[in-house]
């Protein structure tokens, strides 16, 4: 195991040991229903969630808040504390594939913006939760997205009932 900045054990590629990412469950209310964003991943153009590493300098729900800008234009409010947690194995070109545990935290969008970094590599689209459950591949996330398509008060608390 080696050691990050903070002095906290990191799992190596080598001992197999998941790591860690955090994604952000970017949400909305459209005409009363909850609605999540979905992007296309760069390699597999598959249907996920923005996620990446840790960043020093930021908590988990705000690394999740940069993943949703860099990677599908996203501004909002993130929630501090996670909504669930989904695994999947991180397909790489030049090795195996890396066990990942991503944290999910929800992000309810303010705004979209037309110029972000990833702009040119990801699409993006608005689904209903339970159609977004349908489109993504890893089985917790399809869960917890599911979950949320029977009770958006997870993530959208309050704001459903006054929408």
């Amino acid at each position: 195991m080696k050691r990050n900045v903070k002095n906290e054990f990191l799992p190596s590629e080598e001992d197999g040991a998941p790591r860690t990412q955090y994604g952000a469950l970017c949400w909305r209310l459209h005409r009363g229903r909850l609605e999540v964003l979905l992007i296309t991943s760069r390699e597999t153009r598959r249907w996920v969630i923005p996620k990446g590493w840790p960043m020093d300098g930021k908590d988990a729900a705000t690394a999740a808040a940069q993943e949703a800008w860099e990677e599908a234009g996203v501004t909002g409010e993130v929630g501090t504390e996670a909504v669930g947690f989904y695994g999947y194995d991180k397909t790489r070109k030049t090795a195996a594939a890396l066990p990942c545990v991503v944290s999910v935290y929800p992000l309810r969008v303010e705004g979209l913006a037309k110029k972000f970094p990833e702009r040119k590599e990801r699409r993006r689209r608005w689904f209903g939760a339970g159609k977004a459950a349908k489109l993504v591949a890893e089985p917790e996330l399809q869960a917890l997205l599911s979950r949320l398509e029977e009770d958006p008060s997870a993530v959208a608390g309050g704001a459903v009932a006054s929408a």
